[in-house]
């Protein structure tokens, strides 16, 4: 008599959440590393241009108050003949 063979059951797999694998080689990393060093270096210039621009704003024509030059009094300190601002209208 032929008897059938049963067959083994292999025990089903947990199927867990799958993994995202990201490989990079010794090139891709230092190409990452230039583009951040390039990235970095142009927010620090960036930061600085706008700094100096907000510290020292360029020295354009500056709006007046409205009076006329002649009429701004001369501030002179006590105890001096000079005047602070460096006019000579005087």
């Amino acid at each position: 008599m032929a008897t059938a063979r049963k067959k083994k059951k292999t025990p089903k797999r947990k199927k867990g959440p799958k993994r995202f694998r990201f490989q990079l080689g010794l090139a891709g990393v230092a190409g990452i590393g230039v583009v951040l060093f390039c990235l970095f270096l142009w927010m620090f210039l960036l930061g600085i241009w706008a700094g100096q621009t907000i510290l020292l704003p360029s020295a354009g024509p500056q709006v007046g108050t409205g009076l006329p030059a002649a009429s701004t009094p001369l501030i002179r300190p006590q105890g001096k003949k000079r005047p602070v601002s460096g006019n000579t209208g005087d």
